[in-house]
């Protein structure tokens, strides 16, 4: 039978998730299908930033780096989101961008195999993981790269004894396909290769098990599934069993051992300290911290379960409702293999995906020929996805998408 209105209506009734989505400012009049770009805004962001301007700069000014626990607050924020990706306390530290605790973790696993000369990604890659990557190899000789693609030999085929260091994103960018952590992590290791995981995709959208599938190292961002704000810090991820003996280049103060011993030789901090760098961008964290308040009440499992089912609806709306217009599902159909995002391909994706905007339903493209629908399970409804693939429907039905307007493409996509 059909897919109706009514049984969406019906899935949200009994979702235990349903309250969350108070926590969220959202538009009346918008769809917001984006979250696996950009996380809606928690309603405590706005609360504890004035309190972060007001209170602890306004009134303790430089006291605050002590008494508001301003220069701690990479690594009690990286407990906080420890739980959330599998880590234990003291593996996780909140700072600088992506790109940045990319090379650092690159870099010090480049050095703990230093007797290997090859790295191996996917083209597919978030184009800055590639572009880090060939910085870092840039500075040292000898390396040479090996990609992965869609179609062609397998991770165990290129796996060989040179391969020093893997970086994979656990879940990829653009099709939203899923990758098995502790069959590739397992896989790695047997051939003495170091694994760094790309989590920016997964990290709130999914459970992630870092320490029970042996992962090495992991970076990711939280302006995404875990709302942190535009700009919101990184975290990166490294196991105890390497922290002693990873060396990461970017030896700024704060990952000193003794920073305000200001000394002129550098010694890394202890432990997961050491992946700091600089000076924390404090008023970005902020908002991050209010998202993680509402994180702490969220079962992962109940998350997923959420988001397969969300995605699944999705994707058989689309079936359902737009067959004959030239829509391809990019994504894995089986939801055991992708995140929580659906793509699907069209011929004229850019226009069309303006036209979805432009009647309330955000989403967003990736060239070539890709839509992006990211659903997000703590504030997105079974209603929105029924109501999304309606309006898609009406757009291509209509060809309303072939309006000149849509056709111009913004700096951002």
């Amino acid at each position: 039978m059909p897919l109706t209105r009514s049984q969406c209506e019906q899935y949200d009734s009994n979702d235990p998730l349903a309250p969350l989505r108070g926590e969220f400012v959202l538009p009346e009049d918008v769809i917001y299908l984006d979250g696996n770009s950009l996380g809606a805004l928690p309603r405590g962001a706005y609360t504890r930033v004035v309190d972060m301007v007001e209170t602890e700069w306004g009134q303790g000014l430089i006291r605050s780096w002590n008494d508001a626990g301003w220069f701690d607050k990479p690594r009690t924020l990286g407990d906080r989101i420890a739980p959330l990706i599998g880590a234990d306390p003291g593996e996780v530290v909140v700072c600088d961008s992506t790109s940045i605790n990319l090379f650092k973790v690159f870099a010090a696993a480049l050095a703990m195999r230093p007797d290997r000369k090859t790295v191996v990604s996917e083209a597919a890659s978030f184009p800055t993981d590639l572009y880090m990557m060939e910085g870092a190899t840039g500075l040292l000789d000898g390396y040479q790269r090996r990609l992965l693609y869609d179609s062609g030999p397998g991770l165990e085929d290129i796996l060989d004894q040179d391969v020093a260091v893997v970086v994979l994103s656990h879940v990829d960018y653009r099709t939203g396909r899923l990758h098995d952590m502790a069959a590739v992590t397992e896989l790695a290791h047997r051939h003495g290769a170091l694994v760094v995981w790309d989590l920016c995709h997964s990290a709130g959208a999914l459970p992630i098990h870092l320490n029970a599938d042996r992962a090495d190292f992991a970076v990711g961002c939280t302006y995404k599934y875990l709302n942190g704000g535009p700009g919101s810090p990184a975290f990166v991820y490294a196991a105890t069993r390497h922290q002693d003996t990873a060396h990461q280049p970017l030896s700024g103060w704060h990952g000193h051992a003794d920073p305000f011993a200001f000394t002129t030789d550098y010694r890394p901090a202890d432990g997961i300290d050491r992946f700091r760098c600089s000076t924390p961008h404090l008023l970005s964290y902020a908002p991050l911290e209010a998202s993680l308040d509402t994180w702490e009440r969220v079962d992962l499992d109940l998350l997923r379960a959420k988001s397969q089912k969300m995605t699944d609806l999705f994707i058989d709306l689309v079936d359902q409702e737009c067959a004959g217009f030239g829509l391809e599902v990019a994504s894995p159909r089986d939801p055991g293999a992708r995140g929580s995002q659906v793509a699907l391909r069209h011929e004229h994706a850019y226009p069309v995906m303006q036209a979805l905007i432009d009647r309330g339903v955000i989403g967003d493209f990736r060239a070539p020929d890709l839509m992006r629908f990211g659903f997000t399970p703590l504030y997105v409804r079974f209603v929105d996805v029924w109501d999304a693939v309606e309006v898609l429907r009406q757009v291509l039905s209509t060809d309303v998408w072939r309006e000149d307007r849509y056709a111009t493409r913004s700096q951002v996509t």
